[in-house]
Formats: C-alpha cells, sequence, structure tokens
C-alpha cells in the first residue's frame, strides 16, 4: 500500500487552480498528469528582472524593468503593421512594440499619462530603443509584488511560460514533509538540504549556476532518484537469487574438441568469461549474466561455450537474435563446429512454415535438437523445448523485458546470458543491468587488426566515389552509409534513396550492376534480400542507412563510408566501422563530414580517429552526449532519469550503489525507521514494484 503522505504526489493536475481538461491534456503530452511529474519539470533557465535602469542607461539584450509614462498610442494604419506604444522616463524615450495587439486591451493596460512599470528584452532598432511585446506590464505595487526572478521551463506548442510557471509553483507548494530516508552523517558531508527543502530550491533558482547538476539541491534529489533506482535493482536481483535454478554441469568433452577445432586460441578474456559463465550454471541458483564484448571480441563463441555446457549436461540449449539475419549468420558461423561435434542445431524464424516448422518443432519437443537458434519466433506459444536449460539473447538492448522473460518461461529455472556489442559505460551499466552480473572481452582476437580510420570534408566527394571504384575492382566489397531514408524539407541530410541513384549514375557503366540499397523502411524480406545479395558478393556496394549497425559478418568488406559522420553518436560510428577489416583484409573508414563542424562534432570524430577501444569510446559517447542518447531508443533498458544527468552524477551512483547494498543488509525488510522511509523513496521514484518482493521475504 502506498503510504498515505504520498497521495498529493498522485493527485492529477486537474486539480490544480486553472487548469482544465485541455490545457491538462497539452501538459501531459509535456510532462505527465499528475502533480508528481510537475515536480520534476525542471526549469530549463530563468528570467532576471533585477536589473532596473533608466532608458538612457539600459543595455542592449537584457532584460530590463523600466518605471516609465505613456505618452501615446499609436495604432496600425494597415492590417499587418505593429500596434506601438510611445513611452518616457525623465532619461529619455522608448517604443513598445505590439504584433496583432488588441487596442482595447492596451489602453487599458497603459492609459495615456499615467505611470507604469514594465519588463522585458530591451533592444535598439535602427538606433531607436525599443522593447517587443513586453512580458509584464502592471502599476508599481503590481510589480514589487513579481518575483524578481522566475524559472523558466521547457513548453510545447499552446502552453504559455506564465501559466506552466504557476502551475509548477502550486504543485510544488502542495509537496508534503516526507521523513528523511538519507543516512544522517552522510547528508550532513554533502550540505544537502532535506528533500522538501531540495524541491522548492529546485523550483526557486536565482542564478543560472543554481540549475547545473552539481547545485546542492539537484544534487540531492539526483542522490535520491539514484538510491530508489539501486535499492530497486537489489530488490529485484534478491529475487532472482532466490528463484531456485538447476545445476547444470558438463563433463567438458564438447568444450575441449571445440578449443581445438578454433582456427586460434581464445583470448584470456574469453577465457575468464567462460570460466564465470561455467561457475554460473554449475550453481543451482538461477543465472542471468551480461556479456558485454566490443565489436569482434568473440563474443559467439563465449555464447557456445555456454551452450555446449547445457548440451553436455544434458538440456537443450537457445539463442534468440533479434534480426532474421543475425540469426541466420550465426547459424552459418556455428553450424560446421556443430557438426563436427556431433552437436544437433537448427534454426528458426519466421519464414519457417508448414510442414518444416512442424516437423523442427516436433524434433525439438522430443529431445533430438540440442540447440535452437532464432529470432524472437523462439519464444512463440507453439514452441516447446524438451528440456531448455540455457537460453542466450544477442543484442540485449533490441529487446524488452517481456521477451526476455518470454524466453525464460520455455522451461524450469533456466539460466540465461544475455550479449551486447555495444559496450555500456559502468555508470550506465549499473543503472540499466544492475540486476545482473557481468563479464567483459575486452580484447580482440589475434588477426584482428585496427580499422584505419579517417575523416573527409564533403567538398572531396568525388575522391570519396573514386576510391569506393577502385576497391570494388579489386574484388573487395564496400559499405556506404547514409542517416536518412528520403529527404525531407526540412533537413539537408544525404538520402540513402538519393544517394544510391547518384552512386549508380557515377560507377554503373565502369563496374555494372553491383549497388544494392537498403533502409529500415523496406519490407523486411526485401531488406534481407538485399542483404543476402551482398553477403554472397552479387552486390559489392551496399548503399544503406544504420539497419546494418549490428552483428552483420561479411569478411570481404573492407572499406566503409559514413556520411554526414557529425551527425552520429561515437558508439554508433564505432559499432559501423566494425562492419569492415573482420576477414584478415585490412579495413578503412572514411567519416564524410558536411559544413563547419561544431565543438562536440569535432571532438567526437578526433576521438573515433584515435582510438579503437569500445570501452573508452562509451564512456566519451556518455561525456559528450549524455545518458538518454548512448543506446538510442527507450527500448534500451535504461531507466527513464528525471533528476539525474548520469555524466555529472557518476560519483553519486557508486555512493547510492554501495549505500542500497548497506541498506539490505542491515535491514533486509526495511522495517527499521530509516527503512519506512525508505518505502516512502521507493513509491515516490515509481519503484515499488520492488516491495512486493520485500513482503515475499
Amino acid at each position: 500500500m502506498r503510504p498515505e503522505l504520498l497521495n498529493p504526489a498522485f493527485t492529477q493536475i486537474t486539480r490544480l487552480k486553472g487548469c482544465g481538461p485541455k490545457l491538462a491534456a497539452l501538459i501531459e503530452k509535456l510532462a505527465g498528469g499528475r502533480l508528481l511529474d510537475l515536480w520534476w519539470h525542471r526549469p530549463s533557465g530563468l528570467i532576471d528582472r533585477r536589473y532596473r535602469p533608466t532608458i538612457a542607461s539600459a543595455e542592449p539584450g537584457r532584460i530590463c524593468t523600466l518605471e516609465i509614462t505613456v505618452e501615446r498610442h499609436f495604432p496600425p494604419r494597415a492590417p499587418r503593421q505593429p500596434y506601438k506604444v510611445a513611452v518616457s522616463d525623465p532619461s529619455g524615450s522608448l517604443t513598445l512594440v505590439f504584433f496583432n495587439g488588441r487596442e482595447d486591451y492596451l489602453l487599458r493596460a497603459l492609459p495615456v499619462g499615467e505611470s507604469r512599470v514594465i519588463s522585458g528584452l530591451f533592444e535598439l532598432f535602427e538606433g531607436r530603443a525599443q522593447i517587443t511585446h513586453p512580458d509584464r506590464i502592471g502599476t508599481l505595487a503590481e510589480i514589487e509584488a513579481m518575483a524578481a526572478v522566475e524559472p523558466v521551463y521547457p513548453l510545447t506548442a499552446g502552453l504559455a511560460a506564465r501559466v506552466m510557471g504557476k502551475l509548477v509553483e502550486e504543485a510544488v507548494s502542495r509537496a508534503p514533509v516526507l521523513p528523511e530516508w538519507l543516512d544522517p552523517a552522510y547528508q550532513a558531508r554533502q550540505v544537502w538540504p532535506g528533500w522538501r527543502d531540495a524541491l522548492m530550491r529546485l523550483h526557486d533558482p536565482e542564478t543560472l549556476q543554481d540549475l547545473e547538476p552539481d547545485a546542492p539541491w539537484r544534487a540531492r534529489l539526483a542522490y535520491d532518484e539514484l538510491l530508489a533506482n539501486q535499492l530497486a535493482l537489489l530488490l529485484v536481483r534478491r529475487r532472482l537469487r532466490r528463484l531456485s535454478g538447476r545445476p547444470l554441469q558438463g563433463d567438458g568433452r564438447l568444450r575441449d574438441r571445440l578449443d581445438k577445432l578454433l582456427p586460434w586460441p581464445l583470448t584470456n578474456a574469453q577465457r575468464q568469461a567462460n570460466a564465470e559463465i561455467a561457475g554460473d550454471m554449475a550453481s543451482d541458483k538461477r543465472m542471468l549474466r551480461l556479456l558485454q564484448g566490443d565489436v569482434g571480441s568473440g563474443k559467439t563463441m563465449v555464447a557456445l561455450h555456454a551452450m555446449l555446457v547445457a548440451v553436455e549436461a544434458g538440456s537443450q540449449a537457445a539463442l534468440m537474435a533479434p534480426t532474421e539475419i543475425l540469426a541466420r549468420q550465426h547459424a552459418e558461423t556455428l553450424a560446421p563446429y556443430a557438426e563436427k561435434l556431433g552437436v544437433k542445431l537448427a534454426l528458426l524464424t519466421g519464414r519457417d512454415k508448414g510442414r518444416a516448422r512442424a516437423a523442427l518443432l516436433d524434433a525439438l519437443g522430443k529431445g533430438e535438437i540440442d540447440i535452437l537458434l532464432g529470432t524472437h519466433a523462439l519464444f512463440q506459444g507453439d514452441v516447446a523445448f524438451h528440456n531448455l536449460g540455457l537460453a542466450v539473447i544477442d543484442e540485449q538492448h533490441r529487446f524488452g523485458v517481456g521477451q526476455r522473460l518470454g524466453l525464460s518461461s520455455k522451461g524450469d529455472g533456466i539460466d540465461m546470458l544475455v550479449m551486447t556489442a555495444t559496450p555500456i559505460p559502468r555508470t550506465l551499466s549499473l543503472t540499466a543491468y544492475g540486476d545482473m552480473d557481468v563479464s567483459k572481452l575486452t580484447e580482440k582476437p589475434p588477426g584482428r587488426k585496427p580499422v584505419d580510420t579517417r575523416t573527409i570534408a564533403a567538398e572531396r566527394l568525388g575522391e570519396v566515389i573514386e576510391a569506393v571504384g577502385r576497391k570494388i575492382e579489386q574484388g573487395e566489397r564496400v559499405y556506404w552509409v547514409c542517416p536518412l531514408v528520403e529527404e525531407s524539407e526540412v533537413s539537408d541530410l544525404a538520402a540513402a534513396a538519393e544517394r544510391h541513384a547518384a552512386l549508380r549514375e557515377a560507377l554503373q557503366s565502369r563496374l555494372g550492376p553491383v549497388i544494392g540499397l537498403v533502409h529500415g523502411q523496406m519490407p523486411a524480406a526485401e531488406k534481407d534480400a538485399a542483404m543476402e545479395a551482398f553477403v554472397a558478393g552479387q552486390t559489392r556496394l551496399l548503399v544503406a542507412t544504420t539497419v546494418i549497425e549490428v552483428g552483420v559478418d561479411v569478411p570481404e568488406a573492407t572499406l566503409i563510408v559514413i556520411e554526414h559522420a557529425e551527425r552520429f553518436g561515437l558508439a554508433q560510428l564505432h559499432q559501423l566501422r566494425g562492419r569492415v577489416g573482420r576477414g584478415g583484409r585490412p579495413g578503412s573508414c572514411l567519416l564524410v563530414y558536411h559544413g563547419k563542424l561544431g565543438e562536440t562534432a569535432r571532438a567526437r570524430l578526433k576521438i573515433i580517429r584515435e582510438t579503437d577501444d569500445g570501452f573508452r569510446i562509451a564512456e566519451e559517447d556518455l561525456r559528450l552526449r549524455g545518458a538518454g542518447e548512448v543506446l538510442g531508443t527507450r527500448q534500451s533498458g535504461l531507466p527513464d532519469f528525471k533528476l539525474v544527468d548520469l555524466a555529472a552524477h557518476g560519483e553519486l551512483l557508486a555512493t547510492a550503489r554501495d549505500d542500497a547494498k548497506l541498506i539490505l543488509e542491515r535491514d533486509p525488510t526495511l522495517k527499521s525507521p530509516r527503512g519506512e522511509a525508505l518505502r516512502h523513496l521507493l513509491y515516490l521514484f515509481e519503484r515499488d514494484a520492488a516491495i512486493q518482493y520485500l513482503q515475499s521475504g
């Protein structure tokens, strides 16, 4: 049950004065529909009305608050002209400009001959002082009652700044006093206010510095959010550890033979990951492990090792990939090894229909298939395993938690290994995957050389096309990546469809019909056909959007051209670059940029040229772009933080992690006075699902 003290937080915003259904719908789209959502809707700037010069001494470009006398009104002579009002003070004169100004309102607000106070952006237009649309007009008494500094909130079309400010102010005033959940010694050391005081100060900034992530009130609230996140993850993890697994202990016969079949020895990092996974599987607790490996670090072989543990122990294994082409690729890589080891491996995708599918499912149910590879088709209702012991999920961030659980429900006490080729900074790993143990593959297999990476201005596109032609004539294959599918009016980005046409015109007479196109808006079957034509060598230049980013393996591809490289995130550039140089031949990556580079884009391209360490790149990407964009979509499994800036609050995360561990060691059911306060915290940040795990033990 939610503590009564928190009921105001979950009150609908329609209970606020002046917030009807129409206004509420706009705010809900922007921030959410409860008072709580307005508490977390942080100011993005402020208006400072403390600058009160005379007209003659006012600085252009500043918000000025001026005491004036109204001299004369000049209604527009033609429909499109502005309404003007001449005003003055003892030092000089000023024009107020109103577009679409209503005469009746302006005559009431600014009566000729009377004194008023106005506030707005002071400008010089053709040498004359003016303020266009002053945002405050009133008597001296009215202006004195107004806040000298006002927070500015993010808005949406149809929502006025003053309306939003008033509603947030009222919502914050209704925040209750809650019991303190912070450790008193830590709170004193950080010099942090109480929770309610911190919320008040967050919405009452006096300077721009007050809006920074390191302001004491913002840092306090960010820590609260991180503590709620870590506490919830630990509670879920503790629950999972309690779910009984079953020991899967192989005798090593298949794995030893596999190691002898491999073209080169496993790296130390692969050996370490294999040992950690085998240790987890041998335990009677359920395994939930994240395998992070950079592009080309050998995750697939670690996954095969894990699946062979299950087979040696007499059970089945499944590997789920996010796309059909990736599932097929895994099958092509693993099938030769499985055949030599006498292990029955099969592939199931959405394409399999009718008798073939029925026969495969029959064999699976009888235990005649040891390892099943596939797409999300694996967790459909009619897929029944004889004895599934291990589920491996590739490209974890492409699947929701529901899909992960869908596969884990296909058997009893199933171990789970999830893999990602997107190296995740430690801070993101803690917030998104704090419920998992982590193995990292930080070495490249022998023979894998760094990809030669260069930046080149778009003005030299002709030279790039010439280089592409030469590579294809030498029997090599090339990717050309564009960020958008088609030109839009608001965008000058190179479009894949247009680039495909331009390259065909430039190269087809010389090379023949070897240029393919693949993008995210194609039907799945067409996309697969285009990729398969490139894999088979029927096309040798593939123009693509970022759909080729993850996992596609074409050993003959030695060059990738990334157009508008300045628009991509670092991690994405690194993923794309990893598509080439996979077959022993050296790979090259050309980063084509358009126009003058901004500071962040220049820093990004410099890092990608300097290093191919995916973990360093991920950390830099987090620093340059912030957490929201690093893994892209909402599906990434990242919590949707309201107050935390992971790039700025990384140290607080580590402390919150340690604090949460200590709390649960000392008070596992949160029954102490601090424990009770922490229950309020979990509800406040809507991590209350974790509370049911307290009740259960």
